[in-house]
């Protein structure tokens, strides 16, 4: 097999896919390229959103019957899991051995990128779900107070009707249903006030003195004989 002319035709063949995205860095004593993989979602505006990295690939002198050199460069979003990658297209190379494999590496890598991508959007989606619920039973807690059983609603009561008042007056009230007339007149002093300003204020009684002049003429012994008889 002629490994360098093998070699080529794979050149040529991804250059035409990956038109515009693939980037030569030699072409000698071998091949070094880089194509650049990223998630379905990846935005490079929002680094929070989506995974991308770039496969550098180095051809060795009897590829394709031994695997290419593969390197991980330009992580973002799964940093720290590079040799996860690694390990898995080196896997994907073994299985490949003997063939032009540099685009069934790059689909293994598309597809790996995106499996992460979603598992991460999907932690973070449970993640917020937790965090609303949590946020949502706090807010409830504090709408149930404390149960309310006889003992709890007595001691309620008392202390409000303390605060507003009512007590103090409901004692006064059953204070005064207590008193006889004589301590509720002698407490009250308005009633002994109402009766002064009723006799100074009441209309005088004149008395006409002539009755009592003809009622003295009468003779009371002699009428009570005249019955007898």
């Amino acid at each position: 097999m002629d490994y360098r002319e093998e070699q080529q035709y794979e050149i040529d063949a991804l250059d035409s896919i990956y038109c515009g995205e693939m980037t030569i860095l030699e072409t000698s004593p071998y091949y070094q390229f880089q194509i650049p993989v990223k998630s379905d979602e990846f935005d490079s505006d929002e680094h929070d959103i989506g995974l991308s990295c770039c496969l550098k690939f180095e051809y060795v002198e009897k590829y394709p019957d031994e695997p290419p050199i593969v390197e991980i460069e330009d992580v973002v979003g799964f940093e720290g899991e590079e040799d996860e990658l690694k390990e898995h297209l080196m896997h994907k190379a073994q299985e490949n051995v003997g063939m032009v494999m540099i685009f069934t590496l790059v689909s293994a890598a598309q597809d790996w990128v995106n499996g992460h991508s979603d598992f991460a959007k999907q932690k973070k989606l449970d993640d917020d779900d937790k965090r609303r619920e949590k946020e949502m039973e706090a807010e409830l807690k504090r709408f149930e107070g404390t149960k309310v059983t006889v003992e709890t609603f007595l001691r309620w009561k008392f202390n409000f009707e303390e605060d507003m008042g009512v007590l103090k007056k409901r004692n006064e009230e059953e204070k005064n249903k207590k008193l006889t007339g004589r301590e509720l007149f002698m407490t009250d002093k308005s009633l002994n006030e109402s009766d002064l300003k009723f006799l100074e204020e009441g209309d005088l009684v004149k008395v006409d003195e002539s009755l009592f002049e003809e009622v003295a003429g009468l003779d009371i012994c002699d009428a009570d004989s005249s019955d007898e008889n």
